[in-house]
């Protein structure tokens, strides 16, 4: 009987410690990328911070110089960088 026990906590431990924090970090990101509008500033995984200037199902255009875009996959949005009223 404990032989089968051990086996079984170990793997109660790794669903609470791995599995689901990560499933929750994933729904964060998932969220954060489809409440993403033009207008926003964003930072990319990279480090690069612009404003998004048009967005599609797959990626995003990000202004980061006065006439300088980039396209940016979806993925790669890393946050929304915070604007005056976050930090008031």
């Amino acid at each position: 009987m404990t032989a089968f026990l051990f086996p079984l906590i170990l793997l109660g431990a790794f669903y609470f410690f791995v599995l689901r924090p990560q499933q929750n970090r994933v729904r964060a990101h998932n969220e954060l990328v489809a409440s993403v509008e033009v207008g926003d500033e964003v930072v990319t995984a990279g480090g690069i911070v612009g404003t998004v200037t048009a967005l599609n199902d797959r990626d995003f255009d990000v202004e980061v110089a006065k006439g300088v875009v980039l396209r940016v996959v979806r993925g790669a949005i890393a946050t929304k960088a915070p604007t005056p009223e976050d930090s008031a």
